[in-house]
Order: C-alpha cells, then structure tokens, then sequence
C-alpha cells in the first residue's frame, strides 16, 4: 500500500538539514510521496526506512528486463490506463513463432523476413526483437538445434523459449543464457522447478494458467518461493477472451493496486488466427490494450510498417512531438536540378509531405530546419519556422552545391516568409507552393513541366 506524505515524514529523520534539496523534512516528505524525488537524496534515511519507502512507492506494475546488452528490454512498469492520464513509458516488443515441428523452408522464410525488417523511423532503429520457440516434438536434440540455427542467423533476436518440460528449458537455456531469454512456461505443476532455473539465470519467467482466477493463484505461490520478475498469460486464445484477460489484469493491478497481477503480459496472436491481416488487427489492438509481448506467427516489411508506427506513436510522450532530424533528404532519384522543398520538422508533417512528393513521382529534395517539433503555422507563429532557420538549414547541409536551380518551395500557409527569405538568401527565388500537402502532386508535375519549357 501507498505512504501518504506524513507517513513518510514519521520515517525521516527529520533534521531538515536541506541536503535534500528541500527547506524541511516535510516538505521533502510531501515531494516523494507524490514521487517528484527520490529517497536516496535523503543522506541520513536508514537502509530499513529506504526499503520500506522503496516498496511502498514502487509502481502498481513492476518492470521487468530481458535480453542482454545491447538487446536488453524493458516492460511493465507502467502507471495508468489510458495515454492521455500520463506517458506509456515500455513499449510492447513484437516476437516471431519458430515451432520444432517446422519445415526448413517455414523456418528459412521467417528467419528472412526478420533479416529484411530493420529500418530507421524518426531517429528509432525498428527491428523484430524476439524469437518465440515453441518446443512442440518434445525433442530436447530439435528443439535446440531450432534455436541455435535462428538465433545464429537472426542475432539481434532475443530468445523466448516455450516449454513447460523443465529438462528442455534446461538444455535450452544451456545454449542461449548469455542472450538473457524469457524462460516460458511455468505453471501449477511445474512451477518449483522453472522457478530454481529462472532465478538461477536471472531470467524473466513466463506464468501460464488456464484463465484468471488460477494464475492469480499461481502467482502468489510463484511470489511465496521468492521471484517476481514475470511475464503473465491467462491462457486465453481467441480476441475476445485475451483482450478481456489484458484489460482485467491491468485494472487490477492499477486501480486495485493488487501487486499479485501487477506484472506485464504476453498475446499470443499468433494462435488466434491463421489469416495475417486479422492477426494484424489483433497485434495492434494488443499493443494499445495491454500486452508487452505480442507473439505472431510471421511478419514481412508491408506488415511491420503500420505495426511499429502505431507503437513507436502510442509510446511516444504526447508532450513531446515527434521530430525529424534536421537534414535535407532525398525522395525519389534526385539530381541537381530536382526541385527543393522545404518543411517543418514535425514528423507527422514530413512523413505527409514526402509521401505526396513520391506519389507525384518527382524526384525532389526536401529541407528540413530547425522548427521546434512544430506543424507549420505553429512553428511560424512560434518564430521557430523563419527565414534564419531556413538559410541556416540551406547553408548547414550544403545545399548549395547540390542544387543548382536556386529555387525552392516553401508551403502555402506561409507565403509571408517569400519576401525575407529572398532577402536573407541573395540570388535564391521563393516559390509559394500549395497550402495542402495533397495539391502536391499536381503541382510538383506542373513545375516540372515549366522548367523543362524554360
């Protein structure tokens, strides 16, 4: 349960020497509570007192890690129910299923299309970070042998092995403990001897029961032995009955404050269809309502695209826009007498903005400055989206030499800047272009159309 302010105040020992930061104990107690500070600013606090406080104010939902170095994830630890309360702060991560009853060329075909799928969108590397193994023949010999050959051709994944034979899971993780695995597969039968190797790897362990009330249960009896870094599944294989199993547990765990379900879940999407479009609908319900590994059967690029942009735009603080690096990008062929464009770098904005410039099939550059993460009239009104920026950004990636029309176009909305750009670019002619990135096409065809008659 939750210390208020003045139950922490009994815990200090009140010498309001200010090392804290704050003029009293009080005041510092207060702060805390509310978790605006942390309890090891307090240099006179007993160890005793540091772990109460530590547990009373650790989040209803605990996080969790696995993976390993650079693939080391983060899950759970989230403090509300809906992103407009406050920031999601872990990101679902999505897992491709690898079964041992395979065919070589099921498994070569998605061990390539996790190869295929790593792109960069607004600063973010987006890849497939796990690897599901599902030990399906009960040969400890194949099941190993899978996972050695996909995670030997697909590094950067991080195996999750599904088993509930702890012998497996033994020999298992005797070839894959240095990628940190999840360890999946603890349940009421089991559960003593997937615990001992859980923790003496320090691995994330999956719980699995059939339905609510009996992982509630198997939980506890998991938490009595002396382990809490899990990974939750109600056992559910249908849309209905895993969306009700997601939203349940996390409502217990933050609106019941019950720490018995406050851990993160795993869907298995990959069993509730077999058609790759409903599983897509599927994963991207689960991934706003609440899983924290979605497990699909595959997933090529066309699949991944709306996948991780709905993620990366669910997990991304809403106080905080996302922004494009400042550079100037090419779309399409381009060469020096493509035309310029320049825009905001609000990434919703640029991603609008190029995808009508290649629908036109105009090959052209695009100029993003410095606009604050602002959509146009914003940042203009801002006095972010000006003339400065724009001839800063021109001359910083060297335009210049890779344009030789010195021409550029710049949106409708603030056709006011045409006269002071003019002015701060000597020798460089403003084109107003639309006021809606929708109008682009017909315009960049017509421009290109004039200057070829030119």
């Amino acid at each position: 349960m939750a210390l208020n302010g003045m139950q922490i105040y009994k815990l200090l020992p009140r010498k309001n020497c200010k090392e804290c930061g704050f003029p009293t104990c009080l005041a510092f107690a207060m702060k805390l509570a509310q978790g605006g500070t942390e309890a090891e600013k307090c240099p006179y606090m007993s160890e005793e007192a540091k772990a109460q406080l530590a547990e009373a104010t650790a989040p209803p939902m605990k996080t969790v890690k696995f993976g390993r170095g650079d693939t080391e994830y983060t899950l759970g630890g989230e403090t509300v129910l809906f992103r407009h309360e406050k920031t999601f702060v872990n990101r679902p991560r999505f897992a491709i299923l690898f079964s041992d009853t395979m065919t070589e060329d099921e498994i070569k075909t998605r061990i390539d299309h996790i190869n295929a799928i790593d792109y960069t969108r607004i600063n973010e590397e987006m890849y497939i970070e796990v690897g599901a193994f599902r030990c399906e023949s009960q040969d400890k010999d194949k099941f190993t042998s899978l996972i050695k050959n996909v995670t030997e051709s697909c590094p950067k994944i991080v195996p999750m092995i599904i088993t509930e034979n702890p012998e497996i899971a033994k020999a298992a993780l005797d070839i894959s403990a240095e990628k940190g695995p999840i360890l999946f597969g603890a349940t009421a039968d089991n559960y003593e001897d997937m615990v001992k190797l859980a923790k003496e790897n320090n691995l994330l362990l999956g719980v699995t029961a059939d339905g609510k009330e009996n992982l509630y249960e198997l939980v506890q009896k998991i938490q009595n032995a002396g382990y809490k870094e899990l990974l939750l599944d109600a056992k559910s294989r249908n849309l209905k009955g895993a969306f009700d199993d997601m939203v349940n547990i996390r409502r217990t765990a933050l609106l019941s404050g019950d720490r018995t379900f406050g851990y993160p879940t795993a869907a298995f999407v990959c069993d509730m269809s077999t058609d790759k479009m409903m599983q897509l609908a599927c994963a991207s319900l689960f991934v706003e309502k609440y899983a924290s590994i979605i497990v699909l059967s595959d997933m090529d690029y066309a699949m991944a695209l709306p996948l991780f942009a709905l993620r990366q735009n669910i997990y991304t603080d809403p106080q905080r826009p996302m922004r494009i690096e400042q550079d100037v990008y090419k779309i399409g062929p381009v060469d020096e007498e493509s035309p310029l464009l320049v825009t905001v770098d609000f990434a919703l904005t640029y991603f609008i903005v190029s995808g009508e410039v290649e629908r036109s099939k105009v090959p052209a550059w695009i100029l993003i400055p410095d606009a604050g993460g602002y959509s146009v009239l914003t940042a203009w009104a801002a006095g972010k989206f000006n003339a400065k920026s724009i001839a800063k950004a021109l001359k910083e990636f060297d335009v210049e030499n890779k344009v030789k029309t010195r021409e550029m176009i710049i949106p409708g909305k603030v056709a006011v800047l045409k006269a002071d750009i003019e002015d701060e670019l000597p020798g460089w002619k403003v084109i107003v272009g639309p006021e809606e990135a929708a109008a682009l096409p017909n315009f960049l065809k017509k421009y290109k159309e004039q200057n070829k008659a030119s």
